[in-house]
């Protein structure tokens, strides 16, 4: 066949093209992952994400969905936000990734930015590429300042898949790859102080790390006082508190900083996801001078070729502007008001089925009376044209995220939806 007489693919994206749907998905399982890729089309998942834009994304086939995930919060600001985009298109005229080893214009200008939106003693910033290498750099940080090994995390606790993240998570992921060391990463249970002071007892633990909310646990609140009686207790036994808010940061809670609204100042904060809008992977750790003292002692001692990215910290720049408007932060209280008022009256329908209702700000957690009650919910807003995702670690909970610039006319659609999925699921439930 020659040129003039070829098909042309029917999904041409310029430096690759596929000819179909199916193709592609027996491409990704060929050559990415299979595992997962076969998840998603046995869950009744068969999403391809295409085209996307503020808070919708599109599937090859066409089918719009309205993104109550967001990636875990990577989204918060929507798909590929004007200002974000526009920021990153005039950057690179001028940056690319730069380079680490130098002192780098945009990476200072975001390193500075950052500290003066963080607690007050956060005083230097370290870069990553993505949030678990983010929670490694804040690893290795506070077993440099205190000369001990021990990290102690939650049961069910999630923090990345990286060399020392994936000790601090659910055996699930780390005895996959013999990462389980129970010796180095101790797990207590969550919202349980007895059991954290004993932990701690021994003063031989270098930190706790704690997201600030557990999002793969299907976001259980912590119990009033609980995050400041921990960092009592690190302080009381020599131990440094890390805040994982690679999921709660950037105005998710109704606040830029999850961990402001407890009034706990930690030592070590790591950020993460939405901190570039979803255009550039980045991620940053903040840390005390105390803490961050291997910066001088080698400011070596950690190299990432493209943590801190400059491309990646002029979108994080604007981000970090747009997530700090005070219009931004009032339209965050409208829509945690405005959902979570309409995912009570849903409740209300459903009693029996629909028990629960995790909230702090936009950040939902649904529960359900079934083990696997989300995944079931999931399948349903799916076909009803709403992505949001189970809890991997608790499946009987869905993790329920609209966006922070949630527009009203958007959000009302987004729960007559809902409504529908929760219902048909109870009622699928109903007939098994």
């Amino acid at each position: 066949m020659d040129e003039t007489t070829a098909v042309k693919p029917e999904f041409d994206y310029g430096v690759f093209s596929y000819a179909s749907k199916e193709e592609m998905l027996e491409k990704s399982k060929e050559y990415w992952n299979p595992g997962k890729t076969q998840f998603w089309l046995d869950s009744g998942v068969p999403l391809v994400i295409d085209r996307r834009e503020e808070y919708f994304i599109y599937d090859m086939s066409g089918k719009r969905l309205i993104d109550a995930h967001l990636n875990g919060g990577t989204y918060n600001l929507g798909h590929r936000n004007n200002e974000v985009v526009q920021a990153v298109t005039m950057a690179m005229q001028h940056f690319d990734i730069g380079n680490h080893h130098f002192p780098s214009l945009a990476r200072t200008a975001l390193a500075e930015a950052l500290v003066k939106s963080a607690p007050a003693g956060l005083n230097k910033v370290m870069y990553g590429s993505g949030g678990g290498e983010a929670i490694d750099i804040a690893l290795k940080t506070a077993r440099h300042a205190t000369q001990k090994r021990k990290i102690v995390s939650i049961i069910k606790a999630y923090h990345g898949h990286t060399g020392l993240a994936v000790g601090t998570g659910d055996d699930r992921f780390s005895k996959l790859f013999l990462s389980d060391r129970p010796e180095e990463f101790p797990h207590v249970p969550f919202n349980d102080l007895v059991a954290m002071e004993d932990a701690l007892r021994g003063r031989d633990v270098a930190a706790v790390i704690m997201e600030t909310i557990p999002a793969t646990y299907g976001f259980p609140l912590p119990d009033p006082g609980y995050l400041q009686a921990v960092k009592a207790l690190c302080e009381k036994y020599d131990a440094l508190y890390i805040a994982d808010e690679v999921q709660t940061g950037f105005m998710r809670t109704g606040e830029l900083w999850g961990i402001s609204k407890t009034g706990v100042t930690p030592d070590i904060m790591v950020l993460g996801k939405g901190i570039s809008g979803g255009m550039y992977p980045i991620a940053a750790v903040l840390a005390s001078d105390k803490v961050a003292g291997w910066l001088t002692e080698d400011g070596f001692g950690h190299i990432s070729t493209f943590g801190g990215a400059e491309l990646g910290c002029i979108a994080a720049l604007k981000t970090l502007e747009i997530c700090s408007r005070p219009e931004t932060r009032s339209i965050v209280h409208y829509i945690a008001d405005y959902v979570g008022s309409r995912l009570r009256e849903i409740q209300a329908l459903y009693p029996d089925w629909f028990i629960g209702i995790r909230q702090h700000g936009v950040i939902f957690g649904l529960e359900f009376a079934h083990p696997q009650g989300a995944k079931y919910v999931m399948k349903h807003l799916y076909e009803n044209g709403v992505w949001a995702i189970f809890s991997t670690l608790d499946p009987r909970v869905l993790q329920y995220k609209p966006g922070v610039l949630l527009k009203p006319e958007v959000a009302e659609e987004l729960l007559d939806r809902t409504e529908l999925a929760i219902g048909r699921a109870w009622a699928e439930v109903k007939s098994l």
